[in-house]
């Protein structure tokens, strides 16, 4: 999803299978100060993914939520890997681009990455991939986030998201 600040989500939406469940995209920051976002062409290769860590550190050092890097970055780095490794080789010859998207709302930050795959992502409950080399990115992104899903963006492809608070940890 290339957004811009104010737009508003397509639905259909499409959740991710949780044991507790996924709101809709567009429920972030109901109510809320307006959100301050910002965005990243992701080159589709192991350095776009690179690329899309360290920029998600930077904006959110920038944003004063340091203190989210580590998990934002982890969440960001699964959701791009999946995009350039699974979506974009299956999209057409002519649509390759992938995006992230970082938005700050006053209690959560949305991490998107939008790519030109129709194929919705596959979530496996935890210990179905136990020693496999692949397949465990999405058990990460479900870990760290307080709740992920999926939006379709017709004509082709896909946004995944995912949240996160933006508190500060209440450990000491």
């Amino acid at each position: 999803m290339t957004s811009h600040q104010g737009d508003a989500v397509p639905s259909p939406v499409h959740h991710a299978s949780r044991p507790h469940g996924a709101v809709p995209l567009e429920e972030a920051g109901a109510g809320a100060a307006r959100p301050v976002s910002a965005e990243l062409r992701i080159t589709v290769s192991e350095e776009g993914v690179a690329q899309a860590r360290a920029f998600t550190r930077d904006t959110l050092r920038d944003w004063s939520l340091g203190h989210r890097t580590d998990d934002a970055a982890l969440v960001v780095t699964e959701l791009a890997a999946n995009a350039v490794v699974h979506a974009v080789p299956r999209a057409a010859a002519d649509d390759s681009e992938v995006w992230l998207g970082l938005t700050r709302g006053t209690d959560h930050l949305t991490l998107t990455v939008s790519d030109p795959g129709d194929t919705p992502p596959v979530y496996a409950p935890h210990g179905a991939f136990a020693f496999a080399e692949h397949g465990r990115g999405l058990c990460i992104v479900d870990a760290l986030s307080e709740e992920w899903g999926w939006i379709p963006r017709p004509p082709a492809g896909k946004t995944v998201w995912a949240r996160l608070s933006t508190a500060s940890s209440l450990l000491p």
